[in-house]
C-alpha cells in the first residue's frame, strides 16, 4: 500500500521550495497545477469542457484555454467558479489517482501531491498525511511582490483573501512546516520531513 501525501500552502508560502527538496530526497512529487495546465491544452478534455460550459471565447487562438481570461471571469463570480471546479476537479482527481496507482505498481512506498487549493476543494480526505506550509501573511505578501516584480500589492492581497487562511489549513493538517526563517533552516526542516514520511510509509507497508 502506498502512502498518499498532500502538500499545500497559500500564495508564496514556500510550498514549491518544499516540493523541490522532497524531489531531491527521491520522493515522487506531482504538481497539481501542471495537471491543470495539461488539461487546458488544445484538444484536451478540460479545454473542451471549458468551451462547452463557458463558451469558445474562453479559448485562445491555438485552442487552449485562455487561463488569464478564465481566471478573471470566475474570480469575482462564485457561481462561475463553482461551475469551473465541478468541471475540472474530477479530471484532476482522476489524474492523481492514476499517478498513485502507477507509483504503487512500480513499488514506490509514497507519493506527494502538491496543490495550493487542496483543502479549499475538499481534498483532505483523499490523503493519508496532509502537510501544510505556512508563513505570516505579511511575509508571504512581500515574497509574492518580490518574486513577481510588481509594485502594486492589491492583486496579491485579493488572491490571498480568496484562499483559506494558514490557520484553517493547519487545523486539518498532520504536519506543519513554517517558513519564516532562512532558506537553510527550511531545507533542514524538509529533510526531516522526508525522513518522517519515509518512516510512515515503511510502517504502512509493514505486515500487521
Amino acid at each position: 500500500m502506498i502512502l498518499k501525501v498532500g502538500l499545500t500552502g497559500g500564495l508564496a508560502s514556500g510550498k514549491s521550495t518544499v516540493a523541490a527538496r522532497l524531489r531531491q530526497s527521491g520522493i515522487p512529487v506531482l504538481d497539481a497545477d501542471l495537471i491543470v495546465h495539461d488539461l487546458y491544452r488544445e484538444g484536451s478534455e478540460g479545454a473542451r469542457a471549458v468551451a462547452e460550459s463557458f463558451g469558445p471565447g474562453f479559448l485562445a487562438a491555438d485552442g487552449s484555454v485562455d487561463r488569464r481570461k478564465l481566471s478573471a471571469h470566475v474570480f469575482h463570480d462564485p457561481a462561475a467558479l463553482a461551475r469551473l471546479n465541478a468541471l475540472i476537479h474530477p479530471l484532476v482527481r482522476a489524474v492523481q489517482a492514476k499517478w498513485f496507482g502507477d507509483l504503487e505498481a512500480r513499488g514506490e512506498a509514497l507519493g506527494v501531491v502538491e496543490a495550493t487549493l487542496l483543502v479549499e476543494t475538499g481534498g483532505r480526505h483523499r490523503f493519508d498525511v496532509l502537510v501544510t506550509v505556512s508563513a505570516p501573511a505579511n511575509m508571504r505578501l512581500q515574497r509574492a511582490i518580490r518574486r513577481s516584480g510588481e509594485t502594486d500589492p492589491n492583486e496579491f492581497v485579493k488572491r490571498m483573501a480568496a484562499q483559506f487562511s494558514d490557520a484553517a489549513r493547519e487545523e486539518v493538517s498532520d504536519i506543519v512546516i513554517r517558513t519564516e526563517g532562512t532558506k537553510e533552516e527550511l531545507l533542514e526542516k524538509v529533510d526531516e520531513l522526508a525522513k518522517e514520511l519515509q518512516a510512515r510509509a515503511a510502517a504502512l507497508a509493514r505486515p500487521t
